[in-house]
């Protein structure tokens, strides 16, 4: 499309399937017809501005606007004029793409996003569904246990029978509150997308979680190593949150051992050279392959027959919550070792 100071000179067949208009109804006619406003009513002043000065806004440089169909209808357009003289005249090219295609492809980008925004949330909450599920079912397994064994001692008149019975009902009633906190810790870690944390012991936190994974599993036979030296002890987390993470790796590895002779535990920490302490949980079981181990933080991935494949997800939640990352390697035992990483507490250290 050429164009002089105001008037069409030619109009090309791309062009006229482009704007809707005959070559014939464009030539000799202010090319300003092509222009929506605001740019219509300046297309003359910016011109003049031009040719008085020299000041290039368009000319050479190209950009993205709008033009105008017979219809009325706006479309965007990728702009650039060239510029060359004649025997006689000054001649203006224009180079216009529609971009029309390109935007609706960015809407249709945008709706997917959306669509994909929605249905990730649709699956954050069947993640969430199936989290607590897991998390609440030793607790509650536990408190069912107790329960039982108390409606068969509660009639007994045996004073022996008797104190087990408070036992049992104390230890359900601990569970029922340990229910609660678990609820608790992950609505306030789902709600701040962060974690309350104080100094903790860990030698105290992986006995404690340790002990719980325990409970209801066969632990006979197992060579159990805790280590935990003095200055790979006290970090900062949040208690429940850390026992959850030791729970579920500590279960697994009970249950990865089941057809070993001889099986093997080892917690241990140890301060990093970045100063972050590192926790590992090892056993000597088969191990995993290398496929499982691409997939192993991945939600409803699993290698067991009746499990959910959550598990390591919640714990990968839970450390990188923490600031830290969880990550899974053989062990020198035999079989894996899941590793973790808090951040230390210094001031408990320095005490």
């Amino acid at each position: 499309m050429n164009l002089p100071a105001s008037a069409g000179l030619s109009f090309s067949s791309a062009a006229e399937r482009m704007f809707q208009y005959n070559e014939s109804e464009v030539l000799g006619e202010d090319i300003s017809m092509l222009m929506p406003s605001p740019d219509r009513e300046r297309h003359g002043r910016y011109l003049n501005n031009y040719l008085e000065t020299g000041e290039r806004k368009v000319i050479g440089i190209g950009r993205l606007t709008n033009a105008r169909r017979r219809d009325g209808s706006i479309f965007p357009i990728d702009l650039s004029i060239g510029e060359a003289y004649g025997t006689e005249q000054r001649i203006f090219t224009g180079f216009i793409r529609d971009l029309t295609e390109t935007r609706n492809r960015e809407r249709r980008l945008q709706d997917l996003q959306h669509e994909l925004a929605h249905v990730s949330r649709v699956t954050a909450m069947g993640t969430l569904a199936s989290a607590l599920a897991h998390e609440l079912n030793q607790p509650l397994t536990a408190i069912a246990n107790y329960m039982e064994a108390s409606a068969d001692l509660v009639d007994s008149t045996d004073p022996q029978d008797r104190d087990m019975l408070r036992e049992a009902v104390g230890e359900a009633a601990g569970q029922a509150l340990r229910a609660g906190e678990i609820i608790r810790s992950l609505r306030e870690f789902i709600q701040r997308g962060e974690t309350d944390r104080q100094s903790e012991s860990l030698r105290l936190i992986l006995n404690e979680g340790a002990a719980l994974a325990f409970a209801g599993m066969d632990s006979s036979g197992i060579d159990f190593d805790l280590l935990v030296p003095s200055d790979a002890d006290h970090v900062l987390t949040n208690r429940v949150q850390l026992q959850q993470v030791i729970i579920n790796l500590v279960r697994n590895a009970v249950e990865a051992m089941q057809e070993r002779q001889g099986r093997r535990l080892r917690i241990s920490s140890k301060r990093e050279p970045d100063g972050k302490i590192r926790i590992s949980v090892e056993d000597n079981g088969p191990g995993l392959s290398p496929d499982i181990q691409k997939r192993l933080f991945t939600p409803f991935n699993t290698s067991k027959a009746r499990g959910m494949g959550v598990g390591l997800s919640i714990c990968q939640t839970i450390v990188e919550g923490h600031g830290g990352r969880i990550w899974a390697d053989r062990s020198v035992l035999g079989g894996m070792a899941f590793h973790f990483t808090l951040d230390p507490c210094e001031e408990a250290d320095n005490d």
